[in-house]
């Protein structure tokens, strides 16, 4: 590769030494993510390789998610910090597959950006590699792809995807959702990443970084760091208590808030009460919606609100499934209940 150069290449904005560079710098971040099943060729193939379990699993199920980041994507780059946001794209997407019970295998990565800065790209990936390592799964390949004329130099978008496995008797099935069952919250790390189209217009935010540097007194870090705050990834707590407990659903609270993900989380003629006096809400989202004079369904609509994920077990089971969370060092606490006859979400 050291012979690989286009001189032609390097003047219409495309460097392919700046790919290699960054290939290097990103090996040792890879490395940390390693995991049984990974093949010893490393990065720099055409493909990155897994093998399957054989043990333990007699109906293996392949479960896959990919997602983004949006546009917190800003706040890193207006802050010029990129160390945590690989982090935000590897939860997006693993905290999807554990809804299905499934346990991360391996994850992939994919960055665009208008010039390849091999320093950058190496802060985001080890994001990447810690989100990777906060999962147990691994990253076995990706692409950084430079795009000249289409994106400004500094600017970059990260997407990704991650298949895990889980045994097909084990999938959750949100049919056993009853009335009266018990909804769990597990806390949120903070606005996590949606609805930052939002949040980017309530504060102002377009090229000027002066309102990321804003100090309010209710928040421990200026503007800007709360709200690069990555992504809580629950995946070991999860798996960890679908195997201690009885849990019959789980719903991760990402784009849409409450009102579009926990209805995903049972059947039909099922429908939510939260309990608002019951959800623990981050200062952060009283200064979104005080800011920015937005009502509460709007609120509950489109962020998460300090809960990032949801489980549902019987009254029966709720004790047992939440000592378990508990003791895997996450915050718990009774939200609501599931009731029959109505549609969607009440919160009350």
């Amino acid at each position: 590769m050291k012979n690989s150069f286009s001189e032609s290449y390097k003047k219409a904005g495309v460097d392919v030494t700046a790919g290699y560079r960054a290939v290097e710098l990103m090996k040792k971040h890879v490395e940390r993510t390693k995991v049984q099943g990974v093949f010893d060729e490393g990065i720099g193939g055409f493909g990155g390789l897994f093998a399957l379990p054989k043990d333990g699993i007699s109906e293996p199920v392949l479960v896959s998610g990919t997602d983004g980041v949006g546009t917190k994507l800003k706040i890193a780059m207006l802050l010029d910090k990129h160390d945590t946001i690989g982090i935000d794209c590897v939860a997006m997407c693993v905290n999807d597959i554990i809804c299905a019970g499934a346990k991360p295998l391996f994850f992939l990565d994919y960055i665009a950006t208008g010039k390849n800065f091999p320093e950058k790209i190496e802060k985001i990936i080890s994001g990447v590699a810690e989100g990777c390592v906060q999962a147990g799964c691994a990253l076995v390949g990706g692409e950084t792809a430079e795009h000249p004329g289409m994106m400004k130099e500094d600017e970059y978008d990260i997407a990704g995807f991650s298949v895990g496995i889980v045994e097909k008797s084990r999938i959750p099935d949100k049919n056993n959702v009853k009335h009266k069952d018990v909804i769990i919250a597990l806390a949120s790390s903070g606005v996590h990443s949606n609805g930052f189209s939002l949040t980017r217009k309530v504060f102002g935010i377009n090229e000027n970084k002066k309102p990321l540097e804003k100090k309010y007194d209710d928040l421990n870090d200026i503007l800007g760091l709360e709200l690069l705050k990555p992504t809580k990834i629950y995946v070991k707590t999860i798996l960890k208590a679908l195997e201690k407990s009885k849990i019959k659903s789980i719903c991760h609270i990402t784009g849409g808030g409450f009102q579009e993900n926990i209805p995903r989380a049972f059947g039909e003629n099922l429908g939510a009460i939260i309990h608002k006096n019951a959800v623990k809400v981050p200062p952060i989202f009283k200064i979104i919606a005080k800011e920015g004079k937005i009502n509460e369904r709007d609120m509950f609509n489109t962020y998460n609100m300090g809960v990032g994920m949801c489980v549902i077990t019987s009254p029966d089971d709720t004790d047992e499934a939440l000592n378990i969370i508990r003791n895997c060092g996450e915050e718990a606490h009774i939200i609501g209940v599931v009731q029959e006859g109505i549609s969607g979400v009440r919160i009350e």
